[in-house]
């Protein structure tokens, strides 16, 4: 019975991770989100405010510069892990390359993404040391503990 799985992305190796695990763990006719939530930067970058302090002006432009190299690096992540799941055997037609802007915060607007009818999220699991995830937390543990209605996969 075909399924529809959204796979939280990056370009960590633990999204990586998760991808290969619903290529090895679930059957080829599911249907694959690869989605992806994109920090609203480019506000930031089009902003021309005399509030701005006199060294963001001034670094402005190479922060802006960094983060189209990230999208760069995140898209091209997302075509290797459509890559993956296509040397799987998952037809093309199956599988979804989805990016969206971050509206209310990462975990948030992944929990939005997946009430839209899909039946299970998939995620690597972020390697952050036990104390940092205690106190901050990730986006897979923030997924994982609000979710409702809705399996949720961490992969290690």
């Amino acid at each position: 019975m075909e399924k529809k799985i959204l796979v939280a992305m990056d370009d960590s190796e633990n999204a990586r991770r998760a991808v290969e695990f619903v290529a090895n763990f679930f059957a080829p006719d599911n249907k694959i989100t690869l989605f992806n939530v994109v920090p609203d930067t480019a506000t930031l970058c089009a902003m021309n405010s005399p509030e701005l302090t006199p060294y963001f002006k001034s670094q402005q432009s190479s922060f802006c510069l960094l983060e189209e190299k990230k999208k760069k690096i995140v898209d091209e992540a997302m075509q290797k892990a459509k890559r993956i799941l296509l040397d799987a055997k998952f037809e093309e037609k199956n599988i979804t390359i989805k990016s969206e802007i971050k509206k209310r915060g990462i975990a948030r607007d992944i929990i939005k993404e997946a009430k839209s009818g899909y039946n299970a999220v998939v995620m690597g699991k972020r390697g952050l040391s036990g104390i940092k995830d205690f106190i901050l937390g990730s986006v897979a543990q923030k997924v994982f503990n609000t979710a409702k209605d809705i399996s949720v996969l961490v992969v290690d």
